[in-house]
């Protein structure tokens, strides 16, 4: 990796720490080939620090370290993106980034449209919402409705119109958010299995 720690007088690269698992962002920290070195060496992630002038580890103190998964160098190779999987919170307030956000797992607009599901069942306006309708009859009509979509969808695979085929689909992934709620669940239960499964 030809890092070009010289672009700087104070030979220092901005290395950019990104959770592996959840994709979020969690510290900005600096790096000179020492600590670049070290953090290879011993894999856990080693910054210079500015304020100590000296190599310092993250966590060396509070044990909230950060696991070296893979180390990625910008285009004009003065920037390092480095995935981690921490051990504890990251942030020296306690947080689990120095944005003070959760290093939580999302799933972009599918999480965004969990959000929407629960918030409609916890309004419960059954005139106005279909899915607080939905709710109301209960889980077994809730589950009744995935399986009469997954029938749909395998109806529309077998013919040829894709735009009925991805309706359908949509339907179903919809319909089954619903009945993951329904029985105390989110999306991201399912992909933990799915994650354990892989191993």
């Amino acid at each position: 990796m030809n890092i070009d720690f010289n672009k700087n007088s104070d030979g220092l690269v901005p290395a950019i720490i990104q959770d592996a698992i959840t994709k979020n962002i969690l510290m900005l920290g600096y790096m000179n080939q020492e600590a670049f070195d070290k953090t290879q060496d011993t894999g856990l992630v080693t910054f210079f620090s500015r304020s100590k002038n000296r190599l310092w580890t993250k966590g060396e103190e509070s044990g909230n370290v950060l696991n070296l998964v893979d180390i990625k160098l910008d285009c004009d190779n003065d920037s390092l993106l480095i995935q981690v999987k921490p051990a504890g919170p990251t942030c020296h307030t306690g947080s689990d980034t120095c944005w003070n956000e959760d290093n939580t797992q999302t799933y972009g607009f599918l999480s965004q449209l969990e959000d929407v599901i629960a918030s409609r069942i916890e309004n419960a306006d059954t005139e106005k919402s279909y899915v607080a309708s939905l709710f109301a009859k209960g889980i077994n009509k809730i589950a009744q409705k995935v399986g009469e979509e997954a029938v749909e969808l395998v109806i529309e695979a077998k013919d040829s119109n894709n735009d009925l085929f991805l309706n359908e689909s949509a339907d179903l992934l919809f319909h089954y958010l619903m009945l993951l709620q329904a029985k105390g669940y989110r999306l991201d239960d399912v992909l933990k299995v799915l994650v354990q499964r892989q191993r």
